[in-house]
């Protein structure tokens, strides 16, 4: 047990249900007292904390696959820190750690909901990202979803983010004849081609989807991995070859629309083209999570894969950091350090 521990931790509340776009007022830093972990738990100073899309879900008071965040608590979500007091076997002060209760300082983790991780293998923010969640539903997405197979090519929307940066990167690993990728800045587009590898990228706020697809992808696509819905999707079902699988990961074009968005007006193609459109939740995947590690850890070595960070410094800034991920503020992950 550690001695002097701290007596208090700031975190984030939500107070209010977000109607369309998330404002500060609905947002609350408030300071919670600490006490020493009970049987069974460990006390975490967090490091890094993951702010993430699906998080806007959680803040409706909606039936989901998750469960909304309760108003006048703290949010959770993922985050790395040093254990500094423990009354769990198998951790000890100074372990390094990852868990779920994000957006405090302080977090009372229950110790068979934390995993170990190892600061000498990769940066500890690498847990939160390359390596972390938004890592295993890039593997997941690609390989077990849409069934990729070497000579398909691939088509990645919101692909300088955090999850398409890398499912990009992975097909072109594991030979993809062609990979393409949709992001909403020039900046971007030139990261994805000359830093990620990918063969064709547009920007696509310079025109239709539609159109800038078919130019960067004359013989159309085999897999599509969608993290923005709406005109993307559509473009894409244009796009698929006969047999295509699309993985359908995120809709953050809609995240914040007040009415209901339009689907895609030719879904009729999917029956004459026999396509495969497929949700994912990453946490059906946990399996592939050994294998995962392993083989990205390899190739983040090596320096065949390479990612990157967008650090948000201090606690206090967490909202700032969360609405910046909605506005495509980030490039790669969208993390916020309490270093």
């Amino acid at each position: 047990m550690s001695a002097a521990l701290p007596t208090s931790s700031r975190e984030w509340h939500l107070v209010a249900r977000p109607h369309g776009w998330p404002k500060a007022e609905d947002f609350a830093l408030r300071e919670a007292a600490v006490a020493a972990p009970a049987e069974g738990r460990i006390l975490v100073r967090n490091k890094y904390f993951s702010v993430d899309p699906y998080m806007r879900g959680r803040m409706n008071d909606v039936k989901s696959y998750t469960p909304p965040f309760k108003l006048d608590h703290p949010m959770d979500g993922g985050a790395v820190g040093e254990v500094i007091a423990s009354n769990a076997e198998g951790f000890a002060v100074g372990d390094h750690v990852l868990h779920g209760l994000g957006w405090r300082e302080i977090a009372d983790v229950p110790a068979k909901h934390a995993v170990k991780v190892d600061p000498g293998l990769a940066p500890l923010s690498a847990y939160l990202g390359v390596l972390g969640m938004t890592g295993l539903t890039a593997y997941a997405g690609l390989f077990d979803v849409a069934s990729f197979k070497e000579g398909d090519a691939v088509f990645v929307s919101g692909a300088a983010g955090a999850v398409g940066s890398q499912v990009g990167q992975l097909a072109r690993l594991r030979g993809a004849s062609r990979v393409i990728g949709s992001a909403g800045s020039d900046e971007k587009v030139k990261l994805l081609i000359e830093e990620y590898g990918f063969d064709a990228a547009f920007n696509y706020k310079n025109g239709p989807v539609r159109d800038q697809l078919r130019e960067a992808a004359p013989d159309g696509i085999d897999v599509y991995f969608d993290n923005v819905g709406g005109d993307h999707l559509e473009a894409a079902i244009g796009a698929l070859n006969v047999h295509g699988r699309a993985t359908i990961c995120g809709m953050i074009a809609q995240y914040n629309a007040t009415e209901p968005t339009p689907g895609p007006r030719n879904m009729a193609l999917i029956i004459g083209k026999r396509l495969r459109l497929q949700g994912m939740l990453v946490g059906d995947h946990a399996d592939l999570q050994p294998k995962f590690v392993e083989e990205v850890a390899g190739w983040l070595a090596s320096g065949e894969l390479k990612y990157r960070e967008t650090t948000v410094e201090g606690i206090e800034n967490g909202y700032d950091a969360f609405v910046g991920l909605l506005r495509g503020e980030n490039t790669g992950k969208m993390i916020v350090s309490l270093a």
